[in-house]
């Protein structure tokens, strides 16, 4: 049985037009107006609505243990709100540390996603040692299990991250191998010099985790990464960009024609650091790394967004409730753990507060939360797009809608939000993976496990393995 949606207006990165849209046995199979309905079929009247591809976001922390408790959540609450906001495809991370065997981590990753994830799912990997063969090996073999990306990390020295020669060693390996290397850039030991200080002066609020992390820390250590991938002939993806520190140089790295790419995320675009002095402690909510930037630097960020220096919008989603897990660090601000919730908010948020008030067009909308991820992560074009032959991960979006946005307008397994009390417009009435309705005007119709895992090579289109 197929599967018509009639009258609606289709919307992608590069064309909107109205038109009919057929999909079945999960892939789109026509696009066109007046398309013929045999017995059996299913219509559906978008009329007044807009059709658009599902969300891709590249960048997710489920089920991930860190600071000594675990991200609250798992593949199905996590992806179950992602969709419940629009969006039908992630690549998380499977987060090593140092010494462990990337196999071994990369089995664990897969068997927290399966029979869980809700839609189709791929997995990047962190590298946390490359000096010594075994090593080496496993990255190889992670490749060929369907890893097309790596991320590292300039911060967390000795748990994740590692030292340049090390660094650079692997990046010249990957550029060898077209493979982006995804980089977390602050300079770690400036970090932890300032953690330190502000600690032995009895400075322990959730305002000193943004000043212990100042938005120079970041632009040194993006400038450096950029210069090591130049060296080493890499590609090169800087995650969860903030500050404009760090966009000049992405800007000036780009203007001489080396493959710098970078993502922000809405909680970066939405809220300066004032939100670490609200009172009762409430500034833990928005403790990540890197942090909230002062005031100022959100439209340069929206700028960014704006002009292309900035390809994709991503949530770095990583929950902890206020109630219980952020309080670990009341005392003491390096305690509290670092992340927020956001999967299910990235493409309303984008929407509400960058197309709705002509920040961006609809365009660059799709663009950075759906058709760039999947482009450059090697997932395109069955995701990330509308078009013949396109995995059915496919919305019905009502854009003249309004809601106030709040912990209980989120699917999110956790106690806040971090939007709570802000307009938000549009609404995601109907939401399908390869063509399975997940969400219904609200009404959950999904179920555990209807996820795959994406496959993923090196400039190829993904293998989907189900299950």
């Amino acid at each position: 049985m197929a599967t018509i949606i009639t009258n609606g207006v289709i919307i992608t990165a590069a064309d909107r037009y109205q038109a009919d849209l057929r999909f079945e046995d999960g892939v789109v199979t026509t696009i066109g107006k007046g398309l013929p309905v045999t017995e059996g079929d299913e219509v559906i009247d978008a009329a007044g609505r807009w059709i658009i591809p599902g969300g891709v976001d590249v960048h997710t922390h489920l089920d991930m243990p860190f600071m000594g408790t675990m991200s609250s959540d798992d593949f199905y609450t996590g992806t179950r709100a992602a969709a419940y906001g629009g969006t039908t495809s992630i690549v998380d991370f499977a987060i090593s540390f140092r010494g462990q065997d990337y196999d071994e981590v990369l089995d664990n990753w897969m068997a927290k996603a399966k029979g869980k994830a809700v839609f189709d799912y791929g997995l990047h990997m962190a590298m946390t040692w490359y000096d010594a063969p075994e090593a080496k090996a496993g990255v190889l073999s992670c490749i060929e299990r369907g890893v097309s990306s790596f991320k590292t990390f300039m911060a967390y020295k000795g748990v994740l991250g590692v030292e340049d020669p090390e660094l650079f060693d692997f990046m010249r390996d990957m550029g060898e191998l077209n493979i982006p290397v995804s980089m977390h850039a602050e300079n770690g030991s400036i970090v932890e010099s300032m953690q330190k200080a502000f600690v032995e002066q009895g400075k322990l609020g959730p305002e000193y985790h943004g000043l212990s992390r100042p938005s120079g820390v970041e632009g040194e250590a993006t400038a450096s990464a950029i210069a090591l991938a130049r060296y080493a002939d890499c590609k090169l993806y800087i995650v969860h960009l903030t500050c404009q520190e760090a966009l000049d140089a992405v800007r000036e790295a780009r203007g001489r024609g080396q493959a710098v790419y970078a993502e922000t995320c809405p909680q970066y675009l939405m809220f300066d650091d004032e939100v670490y002095r609200r009172p009762d402690f409430e500034g833990a909510k928005w403790v990540m790394s890197p942090p909230i930037r002062p005031a100022g630097h959100q439209e340069t960020l929206w700028a960014g967004v704006a002009d292309g220096s900035l390809q994709a919008v991503a949530t770095d989603h990583c929950p902890f409730n206020f109630d219980t897990q952020k309080q670990m660090g009341r005392d003491n601000f390096c305690k509290i753990p670092n992340g927020a919730p956001g999967i299910g908010d990235r493409m309303g948020v984008m929407y509400s507060f960058g197309v709705k008030p002509g920040r961006i067009d609809v365009h660059k909308w799709i663009d950075t939360c759906c058709t760039f991820p999947a482009k450059f992560f090697d997932m395109f074009p069955r995701k990330g797009t509308i078009a013949v032959g396109s995995d059915a991960d496919i919305v019905i979006f009502d854009p003249t809608t309004a809601y106030t946005m709040g912990v209980d307008k989120s699917e999110h397994n956790c106690d806040y939000n971090a939007y709570e009390g802000m307009q938000g417009h549009g609404s995601f009435d109907m939401v399908f993976s390869r063509g399975r309705l997940l969400w219904d005007h609200g009404e959950w119709k999904g179920c555990a496990g209807m996820g795959g895992y994406l496959k993923r090579s090196a400039g190829g289109a993904p293998e989907l393995i189900e299950g």
